[in-house]
């Protein structure tokens, strides 16, 4: 595979996962984030499940149970209103979590299928096509790994029903499929058309080449020579591996080293370490972060792939505590990455702001 054509990028369209706007621990009302997604020039957002809530109560002036379908619908089909108005699509429904693998008849295969077709109701109500579902992190001893792939073919199967995609992703603190080459595996033997990939470049360098449980921030089973190695080989076997049209979209952000090694065990709302880390230490590119997110953009942009590029950050600062955010300005700068990164991940000039 060669290099990336600079000139095949630029009608590369962009989004902006709602949820990912202003402080992580506060952050402000859903339509104040879509105007300003709006206002950069975003022409679709990736809608959160999370701000359905919070949109829905404000809305309705009572707290909405996750799994009252029939007003989180209502709610998701004033939210596609208030894109309408703002001129945004709405190009996913995410995330989606904690689906594959329960044993069959136990409470959490249950609580998955009824979520399965609660979320179906919703995009059908937000008008969108594409389902994000996130490599499980539940802890393995539960699970039957067995169950994996005929669990993601019958969720796949249940979107086609109505025209829906599943966009599939690994999630770095994931117990069975961290990285991109385990979801990739499992997308493979799924076998639907309807299953595809989101890659991320936080994910697959936080995975693969960093480490926030060490000193360094980087993963040390290896020398920092061999690690180099070791990833170019990874972005240079998803470059030359995986087809195009198997990669539905990519989520864009990048990692602040932690202020402190984290410790290894799950906290107290059951996140592992880079599930904590990934909460709150995502700023965009070029915000004083350390991942190569160039170098990722780029391997994904070698498979031919001119999708969905989406920015998905999680931005509470080096210390992981900011509060206060202009969101105007943030997704003004967000915008302004684009055009920096893609001209990096063709070796081009950086174009003038």
């Amino acid at each position: 595979m060669g290099g990336v054509d600079y000139a095949s990028l630029v009608s590369i369209p962009t989004s902006y996962a709602t949820c990912s706007l202003g402080s992580p621990s506060n952050p402000p009302p859903l339509l104040d984030r879509l105007h300003a997604i709006s206002l950069a020039g975003f022409p679709a957002v990736e809608l959160s499940f999370p701000d359905i809530l919070s949109f829905g109560q404000a809305w309705l002036s009572h707290q909405i149970e996750p799994s009252d379908y029939d007003e989180l619908c209502k709610v998701a089909a004033e939210i596609k209103k208030e894109c309408d108005k703002r001129s945004l699509g709405i190009m996913m429904l995410q995330p989606f979590a904690n689906f594959e693998g329960w044993p069959e008849g136990s409470e959490g295969r249950n609580d998955a299928l009824d979520r399965a077709r609660g979320w179906i109701r919703i995009m059908q109500a937000c008008g969108t096509d594409m389902l994000q579902v996130g490599s499980t992190d539940t802890p393995l001893e539960k699970l039957e790994k067995g169950k994996m792939v005929s669990d993601l073919r019958g969720l796949c199967d249940m979107l086609k029903e109505h025209g829906f995609r599943l966009a599939y992703e690994n999630w770095c603190w994931s117990t069975h499929a961290p990285d991109w080459k385990d979801v990739w595996s499992i997308v493979k033997e799924v076998d639907r058309p309807n299953i595809g990939l989101c890659l991320d470049t936080f994910q697959t360098a936080g995975g693969e080449w960093a480490d926030p449980r060490t000193p360094s921030g980087l993963l040390e089973d290896v020398t920092k020579d061999e690690l180099e190695k070791r990833f170019k080989k990874s972005l240079d076997d998803l470059s030359t591996t995986v087809p195009k049209d198997k990669i539905y979209l990519l989520q864009i952000s990048d990692g602040y080293r932690a202020p402190e090694p984290f410790h290894a065990e799950r906290d107290g709302s059951g996140l592992l370490p880079r599930g904590r880390w990934s909460h709150d230490f995502r700023p965009l590119p070029y915000n004083g972060g350390y991942l190569p997110v160039v170098d990722v953009a780029t391997a994904v942009l070698k498979t031919g792939f001119r999708g969905w590029f989406s920015y998905e950050v999680f931005d509470g600062g080096a210390d992981g505590k900011k509060q206060d955010v202009d969101i105007v300005a943030y997704a003004m700068a967000a915008k302004h990455v684009q055009p920096r990164l893609l001209a990096e991940c063709a070796g081009e000039r950086v174009p003038e702001r």
